[in-house]
């Protein structure tokens, strides 16, 4: 009888009250005396709360919220054992509409908010994205301001829709994709884009670490490979084509292949919902080694100097372009179809490149935990198309391909550039198994193991397109500044060359003289007298297209000193001599210096031996 009375006794005063959160439901003990204040402590407690930083509601529209007081208890507040509570964090709990706040509760629960993503992706976000039709005569049953089944607009990821554009399309948007993900009736709520990952999970002390011990908690999961159904980036544009042509003139000097890095800017495809848009204003040439069938880069110092220079103009890396360029026939100029259905359209080696550059250049994105997740960084190849001319191709590797090259788990086939090679495990790596889907001679699907891999299923293609108007972001010369690391052409950048092409191009309009991508970087790296920290007015001057900011910047004693080593070389500049007697005292003192022939040091008026190397003047 005493143990019948002691369990009706726990069971009137012990109860377990149920509480969801955005993070879910957790189960918190109260007593029927407790008082709410103590209810709220323990909740704050569970849930990593401060004790202000939520509000809990007895209903899940926000009515009946449970105060801190001391005088009720959950007897009072008539909360039952079993009872579902609600909790709001405290910048959730304001007045808002449901859909806004299932959107921002997924973002916190999920995702990365504190990230800033990149400018077209912040305008996409804001974007209806939806594809709106018109009314059809024939199908339509109903007034002008009606719709129905044939009129409605279209979500951006219709896959019918996408299928009968001309061409078709085989991959939606990545926001389109962002659009799927977070429709229905949750809003996307639940919505979190995780990186694939290919390593051991590491904390995992249940055992000895590999390759004595691996457990479920810490292997990494099996892959399956899928076609991706979306890209990042939907179109490559080169604004013009002297872009492209200045690039392959390389190739065609030479017949050797040649590589370079594609800057621009991302900006709105129209012609797919919610479309990105990789736009190439201009083509970075590093050091390298090239022969008719290899490309070897080699270490570039201006690296960094480059893209701090590219990003005060508005620009940034994009993508990379090489060549693979046979000639079939000089006489007629054609070159060789050679990567098609039946060969293949990127090699594994380029496969893995590409990966590599895509890990190095993570997309950033709201929606994953990590911050970011694949990449905008895109491929280009020149190749011969199926009219044995030139043409540009674009690709991207998937997510899937990024994560077995950043965790080293793909290797290439030595003979067979279309096969890739899945790693086995070793002592020192673990590798999961990696497979992809085939169909077999009866017609049927089979699971294949990714040893060997054809690496069609890693690569997206992307359409390469040149506009019908063409775009200048840099000014356009018939003599054109010669562009970097060109020395096995003879094309040097120095002095010389910067007095010949400033002869050659007598523009009234210094803007129009000034704006070559190849000659700001010479007088930004040149190692006789670098500009880095003196020429960002210049730079303001060609983003803006501003001639006044770059009048001004031309009255600078920098300018003054490139024109007079540029007079030394040979070259006489015209205007030269009336410039500097505008330029004032200090640059007609300027002019009466003298540079060393063996040096280049500028040495003070009046003397007969350079200061430097000591050397005669003539």
């Amino acid at each position: 009888m005493t143990n019948h009375q002691s369990f009706i006794f726990l069971h009137e005063t012990i109860r377990i009250i149920r509480v969801q959160s955005p993070d879910g439901v957790k189960r918190i003990t109260a007593t029927k005396r407790e008082t709410a204040a103590t209810f709220l402590k323990k909740v704050a407690k569970e849930f990593g709360f401060q004790n202000n930083g939520f509000s809990v509601y007895i209903n899940r529209n926000k009515t009946g919220e449970i105060t801190a007081s001391s005088s009720k208890s959950l007897h009072l507040l008539k909360i039952k054992h079993g009872d579902l509570l609600f909790l709001f964090p405290s910048n959730l709990a304001g007045p808002s509409s449901e859909m806004e706040t299932s959107a921002s509760v997924g973002l916190k629960a999920f995702g990365t908010p504190n990230v800033v993503e990149d400018e077209i992706d912040q305008y996409l976000s804001k974007q209806d994205g939806k594809i709106y039709r018109s009314r059809d005569p024939q199908l339509c049953r109903h007034g002008p301001l009606g719709k129905c089944v044939h009129c409605v607009p279209l979500e951006p990821f219709d896959e019918d829709y996408l299928n009968h554009l001309e061409p078709p399309v085989k991959h939606m948007s990545f926001h389109a994709y962002i659009r799927k993900l977070t429709g229905g009736a949750d809003k996307g709520k639940f919505v979190a884009l995780e990186n694939i990952s290919c390593k051991i999970k590491s904390g995992c002390e249940g055992h000895l670490p590999w390759p004595n011990g691996i457990c479920t908690k810490c292997q990494p999961s099996a892959i399956t490979l899928n076609r991706q159904k979306y890209r990042h980036v939907d179109n490559i544009m080169f604004e013009n084509h002297t872009v492209a042509d200045r690039f392959l003139d390389f190739w065609r000097k030479t017949g050797n292949q040649h590589f370079g890095y594609l800057y621009g800017r991302y900006t709105e495809h129209k012609d797919i919902p919610l479309g990105i848009r990789a736009e190439v204003a201009a083509i970075y040439e590093p050091p390298q080694i090239g022969t008719q069938n290899s490309l070897e880069l080699l270490e570039d110092p201006k690296a960094e100097v480059v893209d701090e220079i590219a990003a005060k103009l508005g620009l940034r890396k994009v993508g990379w372009i090489f060549t693979d360029l046979v000639s079939e026939d000089t006489r007629k100029g054609t070159v060789r179809y050679s990567r098609n259905k039946d060969t293949y359209f990127l090699s594994s080696e380029e496969c893995i490149t590409a990966g590599d550059f895509q890990n190095k250049h993570p997309n950033i994105c709201r929606l994953s935990p990590d911050g970011h997740f694949g990449s905008k960084f895109v491929t280009a190849v020149a190749t011969g198309g199926p009219d044995n001319q030139v043409h540009f191709e674009g690709y991207q590797v998937s997510n899937q391909c990024m994560a077995l090259v950043r965790d080293e788990c793909l290797l290439p086939c030595k003979d067979a550039p279309e096969l890739g090679y899945a790693k086995e495990s070793s002592s020192e790596q673990y590798v999961p198994d990696v497979f992809y889907k085939d169909i077999d001679k009866f017609g049927n699907e089979i699971t294949q193991l990714a040893r060997p891999l054809p690496v069609e299923y890693l690569i997206i293609d992307i359409t390469t397109t040149f506009p019908k108007d063409p775009v200048y972001t840099f000014s356009i010369s018939q003599n054109p500044f010669p562009i970097e690391n060109r020395d096995v052409l003879g094309e040097t950048q120095d002095f010389h060359s910067l007095a010949t092409y400033l002869s050659q191009n007598t523009s009234s309009v210094f803007l129009d003289t000034i704006s070559d991508f190849h000659l700001l970087l010479f007088l930004v790296t040149n190692e006789v007298m670098p500009l880095q920290d003196s020429i960002s007015l210049l730079l303001e001057a060609v983003r803006t297209r501003n001639e006044e900011l770059a009048q001004t910047w031309k009255k600078s004693e920098q300018w003054a000193t490139i024109e007079q080593l540029c007079s030394t070389v040979g070259v006489q500049l015209p205007g030269l001599h009336e410039y500097g007697a505008v330029g004032g005292s200090t640059h007609a003192a300027t002019a009466t210096m003298w540079a060393c022939q063996h040096c280049t040091f500028m040495n003070q008026p009046g003397t007969g031996h350079c200061e430097m190397c000591s050397l005669p003047r003539t």
